[in-house]
């Protein structure tokens, strides 16, 4: 352990406060669930190299989503083919009969092989079973549970319980749409409903959906809304790769109804570097939060990163909630609390004007921090930050998050972050639409890793997270900036961030 962390900490790219693999190729998240006081994290692994390979479950577990202990693989292929993502549950009635009567950790997951005879893939659903708090696990003896030859596309299983039905139901990704099953027991499935056909963004095959009640904001819990997470593919067609979009509605246990116009597109975030997230099950009803976690990465470019025995990092875990703008309902995501366990003591800045001849650098370096900023614009036409700046006044390397104000989009521009070369639509600029507050103010919540800048603004309401990888590991510096015309720095606290190992 001790010559692990050393070999993390002297990695140029290995996240210090992000989940990574100890080595070799992690993608998706899987099988998050809360049980007996851990967090369970499973996701796509290849064991055996840094690009993707036949899937297995990795394995992590942790008591605050922070500090992460590295499990042995969970599930391993077998006679009907590698382990494709999915979701576990507790079955707190032992409805699967797995658990003489005691609650147990239920896997359920995609199966992926080939018809025999042909080299036509096929996708089932599958379960597997532990009695020990996950640390093994059992294939049930009468896998696949749920199999339908029609579909190419045919994975992902997120499951929960419907207290209302009282049934468990499940969301799978079926192609261009996603598909509802009910079942008593985990184990027979009966089809209740589609979702998907002309609704919302097809830019790429549906993947790993999730399903779940959010509270609306400001309604004191009364009021709620469905949520419904839909993955979208690489297209070699789209500049933006693989994303995700999230369609909000009504949901009775068997079919899903969109709240807006089928056309209307819903971005999670708006960076390039979200994907395939999902949330995790079984969160105590005390503690009340929705969380979610995304894979950090975007199969444009996740096979050929510039990491060297590792490759893939998951995203800051999400506090979820939904908040009621211009009539439409729009997703909040704010880091989850328990990550101010890793802050040190914060150096803080107040009242400093900006302008194109006043840009200065404030007297810290950083590779692991939390920002947060606030500007006021004034007639500026833009102001923020650059990050992970050169030592010299060329800036050579930077990484800069942004307001624009003709447009009202944060950006991040990772143009000349660094390495890029790796892929041709690596390099560039990202927004997301926001508003200025009735005083022209904009507050900036930043969260910046070795490889991984995550920024959030609006109070939740704008997310982008993009992978960097600077080229000079002493570029460190951190400046204020704004651009035609005059802007002032309100306040700037920056934490340095320990290791969240």
């Amino acid at each position: 352990m001790k010559r692990e962390l050393e070999t993390s900490l002297h990695d140029p790219y290995r996240p210090q406060y992000h989940f990574t693999p100890q080595r070799q190729w992690m993608n998706d998240p899987n099988g998050m669930v809360y049980f007996e006081g851990e967090y369970h994290l499973f996701y796509q692994y290849h064991p055996y190299g840094t690009t993707w390979g036949p899937m297995h479950w990795g394995h992590a577990v942790s008591p605050d989503m922070v500090h992460w202990e590295h499990l042995p693989v969970a599930l391993e292929p077998d006679e009907h083919g590698a382990i494709f993502s999915g979701s576990a549950v507790v079955d707190w009635r032992d409805t699967t009969g797995f658990f003489g009567g005691k609650p147990g950790l239920v896997a359920i997951f995609t199966h992926h092989d080939t018809v025999p005879g042909s080299d036509r893939p096929r996708e089932r659903q599958s379960l597997a079973y532990s009695t020990d708090r996950g640390r093994t696990w059992h294939k049930y003896a009468g896998n696949p549970v749920l199999a339908d030859e029609k579909h190419h596309d045919y994975r992902d299983p997120k499951v929960f319980w419907h207290e209302a039905s009282g049934r468990w139901v499940m969301v799978l990704a079926t192609g261009q749409t996603v598909s509802f099953y009910t079942s008593p027991d985990l184990k027979a499935w009966s089809l209740s409903g589609t979702f998907g056909e002309k609704e919302g963004s097809h830019d790429g095959v549906w993947e790993c959906p999730d399903l779940f009640e959010l509270p609306i904001e400001g309604s004191g819990g009364r009021e709620t809304r469905w949520v419904l997470f839909v993955s979208i593919g690489n297209n070699p067609a789209f500049p933006e790769g693989s994303r995700t979009q999230y369609f909000t509605g009504t949901f009775d246990g068997r079919q899903f109804v969109n709240d807006n116009p089928p056309e209307t597109v819903l971005w999670l975030d708006c960076g390039r570097d979200n994907y395939a997230g999902v949330s995790w099950s079984d969160i105590p009803q005390e503690d009340g939060r929705r969380i979610y976690i995304g894979w950090m990465s975007n199969w444009q470019y996740a096979q050929v990163t510039p990491t060297k025995e590792w490759r893939s990092a998951m995203t800051l875990p999400r506090a979820l909630s939904l908040r009621s703008v211009d009539g439409r309902l729009q997703m909040i995501q704010r880091p989850v609390e328990e990550l101010r366990r890793l802050r040190g003591a914060a150096s803080v800045w107040r009242d400093i004007a900006l302008g194109d001849d006043a840009q200065p650098w404030i007297g810290q370096e950083a590779a692991c921090c939390e920002l947060i900023a606030e500007f006021e614009l004034q007639d500026a036409r833009e102001a923020g930050l650059r990050l992970r700046t050169s030592a010299s006044d060329a800036q050579e390397q930077e990484v800069v998050v942004g307001y624009d104000a003709a447009s009202q989009q944060l950006f991040v521009d990772r143009t000349r972050a660094g390495e890029a070369s790796f892929h041709p639509l690596f390099a560039g600029r990202h927004a997301a639409p926001l508003r200025q507050d009735a005083h022209h103010r904009v507050t900036m919540h930043i969260w910046l890793d070795r490889s991984s800048v995550e920024v959030f603004a609006g109070d939740g309401s704008a997310a982008i997270t993009d992978l960097i990888y600077p080229a000079d590991s002493d570029a460190l510096r951190i400046g204020l900036y704004a651009a035609g015309g005059q802007a002032k720095l309100i306040s700037l606290a920056v934490y340095p961030l320990a290791p969240g190992l």
